[in-house]
């Protein structure tokens, strides 16, 4: 294919002319919702350069509900976030973490950005919590204080399923889940595809496991030698995008059971989860027109 052909045929695909997996989960989930179950869709602005009011107004355009942003540290900077999340009546979400390699400094950056966000009253707070190689006892010492912190401010808190941190893999997220009944994840099974090289075929009861303790979900969709598929619309990746829909229908499906809010956050990243173009390091796909496109799919299927 010359490069004439690859514009067209990427350009088809982002139009919805050729049809694939994703546009299949267009239609409503057959599930009948009970009283109190409501979806609210946020916008990343990972990868995003402008300013905090041209990101929301922006996400605003999208039909976002929300923006699930890194915890700004500087007091400034969230001023600035504050003041744009009003102008366009948007809700608001923080991510937070430490990169802190040692235990007792980690912990301590943790359990500040912690307490700092949970005190703005965000709808949810997703944590990046701890690191792969801390000890079992030190990751739960970490989600414990967070468990604490939800039950006193009334703001949901889940661990997010992310390489590199405390619930890297499926096993071991599933000695964490078995160890505190109160953590409740942040499912972004992309990383475990990922980490396991497989669509976890293997260790079905553990995903059901996770899948039960999920309140929140990252949509990306990864694949057995990356966390992300370089454009869900192109028909190659028909088997990824079915198998991370089937996970998704199973959490929402028990939401709209229960009558519980249910948050998605749309989040395909740009250069280098997004492939790239030797020497010119152009993305193969557009990162906002993917996250807008999975957005519009997701609210049709499970509003």
């Amino acid at each position: 294919m010359n490069r004439r052909d690859f514009i067209s045929t990427s350009a088809l695909a982002g139009s919805g002319l050729i049809f694939n997996a994703v546009q299949s989960f267009a239609k409503p989930l057959t599930q009948p919702a009970q009283a109190g179950y409501s979806l609210l869709i946020f916008a990343t602005n990972w990868g995003f350069s402008g300013s905090w009011d041209e990101f929301c107004a922006k996400a605003k355009a999208a039909g976002y509900d929300g923006c699930e942003i890194w915890w700004p540290g500087d007091a400034s900077e969230r001023k600035k976030l504050f003041e744009a999340l009003a102008k366009h009546n948007l809700k608001i979400a923080f991510l937070y973490g430490s990169g802190e390699k040692d235990f007792s400094k980690h912990e301590a950056q943790f359990n500040q950005f912690l307490n700092e966000a949970a005190a703005t009253k965000p709808v949810y707070l997703n944590c990046h919590s701890g690191k792969d190689y801390f000890t079992a006892d030190q990751k739960e010492k970490l989600i414990k204080h967070s468990l604490t912190v939800s039950r006193q401010s009334g703001v949901p808190v889940y661990h997010e399923t992310h390489r590199g941190r405390a619930l890297y893999s499926a096993p071991v997220t599933e000695e964490l889940i078995k160890r505190l009944p109160g953590l409740r994840l942040t499912l972004d099974i992309s990383h475990w595809c990922n980490v396991h090289e497989s669509y976890l075929s293997d260790q079905e009861e553990t995903v059901a496991l996770a899948l039960n303790r999920t309140d929140h979900i990252h949509a990306r969709i990864g694949h057995p030698e990356g966390p992300q598929v370089n454009d869900p619309r192109a028909p190659e990746w028909d088997h990824a995008v079915k198998t991370h829909f089937a996970w998704w229908d199973k959490v929402v499906t028990e939401k709209k059971q229960t009558g519980k809010q249910m948050t998605f956050l749309t989040e395909f990243g740009p250069i280098d989860y997004m492939p790239a173009l030797p020497y010119t390091r152009q993305p193969v796909a557009d990162q906002w027109a993917i996250n807008v496109y999975m957005m519009e799919i997701l609210r049709k299927r499970y509003s």
